[in-house]
């Protein structure tokens, strides 16, 4: 496909002005390249990660239904894993969607606006996950290390305003970078060569300055993810400390297996998210850079219900009486 060329007329100074850039920016929509392949891998695609996309959503699905209607479940922790669910079905609803109708159809394209509002969703969601596994651990540490304490310290009153607490903290930082993106000018060419309208590849379409953009959006992942850690770690130094304190094994034992589904998703998505960071300063292939996005971006919610239902006991036992119930029910 041939791109135009735009020719607009130079200041003072020999540079084109901000203003003519603003008023005469002729992109309207993008294009998504996607996946480049033959129409038959094409096809397999769509049904793997129709396959992937069905199974997260009533995995997780479950996991809500499962919690909320069990009573010895209503507690701090899932809470919290609710909240998690929730939240990865959002985020897989991003761009999973996008990107089947690209693998289906010659529709590639994506508007202005939407590209924008779905880069924004994908980066707000990917940024609260980080924050309420960081949450997470914290209630963690306070059940471990403060037990006596624990129910009136992560009250219900607490844990709703540490979940919105999370929220907001990705909504305020992510909206002034994206702001600033949007009302970039943009004169051409419109592809983007990624499954969805990842911010990197859309600042490297704008004209004009983009050293401010870039530097914001570096300052927000850097902080999101070294905060983050920090708070893990401090949260698991403490709390191995006081399980190797313990005089019982039993004790031990029982006190870890409380924590071993949250080292699991913390080790998947901070892992994936680290990797990304330090694999984000090479870009001489872009097609792997794609491939590993698009598994960082589907696996941890793909796994979050086996993981804890799995290797959670009072979640096996829940799930158990949920099907011993359904059983009883469809004799009678």
């Amino acid at each position: 496909m041939q791109q135009k060329t735009y020719h607009f007329p130079l200041d003072g100074r020999g540079k084109i002005s901000p203003v003519d850039l603003w008023n005469r920016t002729p992109v309207t929509e993008f294009i998504l390249v996607g996946f480049p392949g033959a129409p038959e891998l094409q096809i397999c695609l769509s049904v793997v990660f129709s396959i992937i996309y069905i199974i997260t959503l009533m995995g997780n699905l479950l996991m809500i239904i499962i919690i909320t209607s069990d009573y010895r479940l209503h507690t701090p922790m899932y809470f919290f894993l609710v909240s998690l669910s929730f939240l990865e079905i959002c985020f897989i609803s991003v761009y999973i969607p996008k990107l089947l109708v690209i693998f289906t159809s010659q529709k590639k394209s994506i508007s202005f606006a939407n590209c924008f509002i779905q880069g924004y969703f994908y980066y707000l969601l990917a940024g609260t996950d980080l924050s309420l596994l960081t949450t997470m651990s914290v209630d963690r540490y306070v059940a471990v290390c403060r037990p006596l304490r624990y129910a009136t310290i992560m009250s219900f009153k607490v844990c709703v305003q540490m979940l919105v607490g999370c929220w907001l903290s990705g909504f305020l930082l992510l909206l002034v970078p994206t702001i600033l993106l949007a009302r970039s000018p943009f004169c051409g060419p419109n592809v983007v060569n990624h499954f969805f309208c990842d911010s990197s590849e859309v600042i490297r379409l704008a004209c004009g300055d983009k050293h401010v953009i870039q530097l914001f959006i570096l300052f927000v992942c850097t902080t999101y993810l070294i905060g983050s850690v920090l708070v893990i770690a401090m949260s698991y130094i403490y709390i191995l400390s006081t399980i190797f304190r313990m005089s019982s094994a039993t004790g031990r034992r029982k006190t870890l297996s409380t924590c071993t589904s949250h080292i699991s998703m913390v080790s998947i998505t901070f892992g994936t998210s680290i990797f990304l960071q330090v694999r984000a300063r090479d870009h001489n292939s872009k097609d792997t850079d794609k491939v590993i996005r698009l598994v960082a971006s589907v696996l941890p919610p793909l796994l979050n219900p086996f993981i804890y239902s799995l290797r959670n006991q009072k979640v096996k036992e829940a799930v158990k009486d949920a099907v011993r119930r359904n059983t009883l029910l469809s004799k009678i």
